[in-house]
């Protein structure tokens, strides 16, 4: 399995594969660097970017990621409010903190390379390190796979990344496996995935970080209503969320309102955290960045909008969604530059339709159901960001995910649990369709909407 302290992790945006993750591969190189007995001879450090990092690297922000983590910030700890200043002064004065302590020379615009045409082996989102001295001899080099969600890996690793090895009390590796777990012991998929946290961690510690998972995606989405202005990157992008906030509030007050809009809530709640998101604001990687609007925009519905919705389902919905993340992260991919933004939104809504179907207490096979029905409906889907931002067609394509979530927990809900198509066929389908995909359409920005765009 793997564990939510995993798959639902606290960053900056805009990207997990193109921030969180190279800003992580940085910081546990100059870890490694770190055990060297020769690291005070370390005078210089280069980082070479392959593959989807090299093509749309400056759009989202990794080379800024790779300066933060190099210089020792974390993702889960950095102030964004800090973030630019940070990176423009090692811009400005050439020096870079190495591990925020060492200083050393490092000109981004030599330092930072964007290699466009070595071929990536192990996976498009590849970044490598070398640390030198003064006389120019290499002291220390790591290749490291940014492969989705924040995970890294190093490229010569045999294991898989992510993956809880601990025994757990109900292991399982498909679907399958978990709705005959469920059917063994009677529990609900919640109530499973908590013994297997608990099994791990403290139990305080576990709610507590579901807890904290919840209030950082709430408050993604109250910071993204509240702020004004356009978005960074070059596209001009005016961030919407307060204006329509401000008109839905409007006509709220006036009782001017038809059925339909509770769904523009949802999109409202979504579009407020993915314009944090490419604002570089906190946000939670649910299972990515770039997804990351679906799963609070969901959640926030159940809250404001189902009659019943406590705090303790709403940690169900976590501790279910994980279930389903994990998955598809261990039977195919979140990643967008391997598979498509089918592995990042796809994602996002089977997870939000299994954690919404689960909080409002549907069986096992029901929320099995509603989260087979959200991903058959997001295959296919490719991942060409304009101008390798995480904006258009990001920030809208959350708020339909979100909407495609609702829709699935609700006609699972409306049946029995049975149908013809599992949850496992359609990873199956997923994992082979991004395989298939070309990859001009698997986050190069050179293809789909990102090469119309001009045109259109």
């Amino acid at each position: 399995m793997i564990s939510l302290f995993d798959l639902f992790k606290i960053g900056i945006g805009p990207s997990s594969s193109h921030t969180v993750g190279p800003m992580r591969a940085a910081n546990r190189f100059v870890a490694d660097l770190a055990d060297l007995a020769d690291r005070a001879g370390i005078a210089h450090v280069s980082v070479s970017l392959f593959g989807s990092l090299a093509w749309t690297g400056k759009g989202h922000g990794t080379d800024k990621a790779v300066i933060l983590g190099l210089a020792g910030e974390a993702p889960e700890t950095i102030d964004p409010d800090q973030a630019d200043a940070i990176a423009a002064g090692v811009t400005t004065s050439g020096i870079l903190p190495l591990g925020g302590t060492h200083p050393i020379r490092f000109e981004p615009a030599r330092d930072i390379i964007f290699d466009y045409e070595t071929p990536t082996p192990r996976h498009p989102n590849t970044l490598a390190f070398t640390a030198s001295g003064a006389d120019g001899a290499v002291i220390a080099t790591e290749r490291w796979c940014s492969v989705g969600g924040g995970f890294v890996v190093r490229e010569d690793a045999r294991a898989d990344l992510g993956a809880v090895t601990e025994t757990v009390p109900y292991p399982f590796a498909n679907a399958v496996d978990l709705l005959r777990a469920g059917e063994a012991s009677g529990l609900s998929i919640a109530a499973m995935m908590r013994e297997n946290e608990f099994s791990l961690r403290d139990p305080a510690i576990v709610l507590a970080h579901v807890d904290l998972i919840l209030a950082t995606m709430m408050s993604g989405i109250e910071r993204g209503m509240r702020t004004t202005g356009h978005l960074p990157g070059g596209l001009n992008v005016s961030r919407r969320a307060h204006a329509l906030h401000q008109r839905m509030q409007a006509d709220a007050s006036r009782n001017d309102t038809a059925p339909h809009e509770k769904m523009d809530w949802v999109s409202l709640f979504a579009m407020a955290v993915n314009e944090e998101n490419a604002a570089g604001g906190k946000i939670v990687t649910a299972p990515t960045n770039g997804a990351a609007g679906v799963i609070p925009a969901v959640l926030r519905y159940f809250r404001d909008f189902c009659p019943g919705a406590t705090q303790d389902l709403m940690r169900d919905f976590i501790f279910t969604a994980t279930a389903i993340g994990g998955l598809f992260k261990t039977n195919a991919s979140i990643s967008g530059a391997e598979v498509g933004c089918q592995g990042e939104v796809g994602v996002a809504a089977s997870m939000a339709a299994a954690g919404l179907a689960a909080a409002r207490g549907a069986s096992n096979a029901q929320i099995e159901n509603a989260a087979e029905i959200a991903m058959e409906h997001h295959l296919g889907m490719t991942c060409d960001p304009v101008g390798g931002l995480v904006q258009i067609p990001c920030i809208e394509r959350n708020a339909f995910g979100a909407i495609k979530a609702i829709s699935a927990a609700s006609l699972a809900a409306r049946g029995d649990g049975s149908h013809r198509v599992s949850l496992d066929q359609v990873i199956a389908t997923m994992r082979q369709t991004g395989a298939d995909m070309n990859s001009k359409y698997k986050e190069t920005s050179l293809g789909g909407l990102a090469a119309n765009f001009i045109e259109c």
